[in-house]
């Protein structure tokens, strides 16, 4: 160990595309060396607890498959054939590769494309920063929230809710369309302290009978899909009974008698049909919600997954304003905190520089995009030319055979800046080797909670790492960019940006680690009215108006939307020729593709599989651990099943997001997820895919 260096704890906060951002403890060893990491005690949200793969994240930091030098590419494309080079010469190629795709077909053919690989806003958003300065394709991003924020906006008029630390002040928490123990463990340990020291009970509503299920008191199963059936139930069961507190909705909500109209029909059997969901479960959901109207929805990004995800996320947060549960502290509803840290992105964003008629290129239609696709590519001409960082899309992205096919092209460049030999990265022409959260300074806000947090270096990098922040600005000088963001350190972007948004600066929030920037509770809880300006609730919102247009454009639904909360019928439905519902869910080891090659995670995962009903898999002939094939119009995969019996019969479930390469013919499981554009403002419906299954022969499939 080097004697001039005394192990410490450092304070950091987890940059992962988790609700929780949970702040962190890091045992810094020396100044290359971590060693094991902690939850902040004394956060209240994080309180001590953090998910085993951040704790175990020395095995990522100090993984030897990590990228440690720049590479291009040698052999053909997709070979996975590369050779070093100098920093340098990386940078000086992609400068001349842009420059060459603009000059032949003009700025917008160059598309940085970036996601959620780090939620810190320098290293994330800095990228947008190069594209507005460049006018370079924009970048609408659609992947993961579009549908559940417009949906909970919808009602509301914005995104923000109770204070996420009053679960733990609840007499009833309704954990709907998110597994909390697999995706935001902070969840759990508010529910369950609620149920500890106050009797609370715990109702989960998921698809399958997964590990945050397994913990409920009442765990309610339905249909992937078919959230707003079960909520209209629901609420028909609490005017039914006397449960609505009339006072409040008359005072709070737009057309209370309209729905209570409209839902009088939605009974539990009329919704048993739908969801699967037996009556009594659906009655048992109701009364405890009338009975204990200190009720706390906690609403997760599970709704953002179905091509009805909207209305089913509208839907469900209407239940908490029909009992009046907002009165009251540890009641409401939550599903992200984003409106109350009110950040001026300017210089992070360079938004002082955009050209507004710029193209916005949808992220979750990048195969389509990348082959061509006229309406994808909004008539414009093609792109030629990506700098991608914080992402992995031809692992993640839907409809992969078509996102293959797009990165194949041979006029087509790609540079890759990542921490590890993606997918994406074999089929770069160049990669760059990136930094990890504790090797640069960042700043993080909790959509779970209600933090903001500093992320600081505490770790020099490993060889030639460098941040995205270094690369974006070294282009950018290659580039002749003008901004002034480029001549700045990243910790005096974050000073300039806390100082700009009446946060403080930087200096204080290094001083106290994070803000805790919850508003009062009447803020919270709407107690001066909801965000509209008349203050009502909408159960009739205006879809094409909602405020989620505010930063995403209207996208034209295949089938108008109920005017109130309904079962919206546009999802895959199985039929004839696709028998099962396929939803791929996120697994307790990974976190998307991230973490996808750390020893612990891989253990824990073994492979990749698919749970199937026991009596399904006897119908089919298929035996546990079998290796069958599943397909649709999209393309095929293979994978081994896993007989479960808390899965309902024609519903198939995928758990975590594998390499390609782990699957025996190279196709990933978003093989079998559709891209196109979910409305009201887009989005992917990753759990919304109707398929087939298949036994394997000698050298062939057989069908069932």
């Amino acid at each position: 160990m080097n004697q001039a260096f005394r192990p410490r704890i450092g304070a950091s906060a987890c940059p992962h595309d988790c609700p929780s951002t949970c702040a962190l403890e890091v045992e810094v060893i020396d100044s290359r060396t971590i060693g094991r990491i902690r939850g902040a005690a004394d956060n209240l949200y994080t309180a001590g607890v953090i998910c085993e793969k951040v704790a175990r994240y020395a095995e990522r930091v100090h993984h030897p498959d990590r990228l440690l030098h720049p590479m291009r590419r040698v052999g053909p494309k997709g070979s996975g054939q590369f050779a070093p080079i100098s920093w340098d010469d990386a940078l000086d190629i992609v400068a001349e590769q842009f420059q060459l795709a603009e000059q032949k077909h003009g700025s917008e053919a160059v598309w940085p494309y970036y996601y959620a690989g780090t939620m810190g806003y320098v290293m994330r958003d800095g990228i947008n920063r190069l594209r507005n300065a460049k006018k370079y394709s924009g970048f609408f991003s659609t992947i993961c929230v579009n549908p559940a924020w417009s949906g909970y906006m919808a009602g509301t008029g914005k995104l923000a809710g109770a204070d996420p630390r009053e679960m733990a002040r609840s007499d009833l928490v309704v954990i709907w369309g998110t597994n909390a123990v697999n995706t935001q463990v902070n969840v759990m340990t508010h529910a369950t302290r609620a149920r500890k020291e106050r009797g609370a009970k715990i109702v989960v509503v998921d698809v399958y009978m997964n590990a945050t299920m397994r913990q409920a008191d009442l765990p309610v199963l339905i249909r992937p899909g078919t959230d707003g059936a079960l909520a209209c139930a629901v609420m028909h069961c609490l005017f039914r009974d006397g449960k609505a507190d009339w006072d409040y909705l008359e005072r709070y909500a737009e057309a209370p008698r309209e729905l209570e109209e409209h839902v009088r029909s939605r009974d539990a059997a009329w919704a048993s049909k739908i969801t699967g969901c037996p009556v009594e479960t659906i009655e048992a959901f109701a009364a405890l919600v009338g009975e204990r109207k200190r009720a706390y929805f906690r609403l997760g990004y599970g709704f953002s997954r179905s091509r009805n995800g909207a209305i089913n996320m509208h839907a469900a947060s209407c239940i908490p304003v029909v009992t009046g549960a907002w009165k009251l502290e540890g009641g409401g509803a939550f599903h992200n905190n984003g409106d109350v840290f009110h950040l001026d992105k300017t210089l992070i964003e360079g938004l002082d520089v955009r050209d507004p008629s710029i193209r916005m290129l949808d992220q979750s239609r990048i195969g389509s995009i990348l082959t061509g696709d006229k309406e994808a590519l909004l008539g414009g001409g093609p792109v030629t030319a990506l700098l991608i960082q914080n992402t992995n899309p031809v692992s993640v992205a839907p409809d992969q055979e078509v996102v293959k096919r797009g990165f194949a092209r041979d006029d087509l460049f790609v540079c890759v800046h990542e921490q590890f030999m993606t997918d994406t990265a074999k089929v770069a022409d160049i990669v760059i080797p990136a930094t990890m959260f504790l090797e640069h300074d960042d700043f993080y806000t909790a959509g779970g909670s209600q933090y903001l947090l500093l992320g600081p270096k505490l770790v020099d990098p490993p060889g030639e790492c460098r941040s995205n922040h270094e690369v974006n600005s070294a282009l950018a000088r290659r580039l002749g960019v003008q901004h002034r963001g480029f001549e700045m350190t990243p910790r005096e972007i974050i000073d300039a940006t806390l100082q700009a948004s009446g946060w403080g600066t930087l200096k204080e929030l290094e001083a106290n680690r994070w803000i805790d920037c919850q508003p009062d509770f009447a803020t919270a809880h709407y107690v001066n009215g909801f965000a509209y300006p008349d203050g009502k609730f909408r159960f009739k919102p205006d879809w094409p108006n909602a405020p989620f247009g505010r930063w995403h454009r209207y996208e034209m639904p295949t089938k108008p939307m109920p005017t109130l909360p309904d079962h919206w019928d546009v999802i895959e439905e199985a039929d004839t020729e696709h028998p099962f519902r396929l939803a791929t869910s996120p697994s307790r080891g990974f976190l998307n593709s991230t973490f996808s090659e750390t020893p612990t995670s891989l253990s824990r995962e073994r492979r990749p599989t698919v749970m199937i009903n026991p009596d399904d898999a006897a119908a089919c002939g298929v035996t546990d651990g079998e290796q069958i094939v599943l397909g649709n119009r999209r393309g095929e995969v293979r994978i081994h099943t896993k007989l479960f019996d808390g899965v309902r019969r024609g519903v198939l479930i995928a758990e975590s997001l594998w390499p390609n390469s782990a699957y025996a013919d190279g196709r990933g499981i978003n093989t079998l997820t559709g891209s196109d554009s979910v409305a009201p403002f887009g989005g992917a419906a990753f759990h919304d895919n109707k398929v087939w299954l298949k036994k394997l022969t000698t050298g062939r499939t057989s069908a069932i």
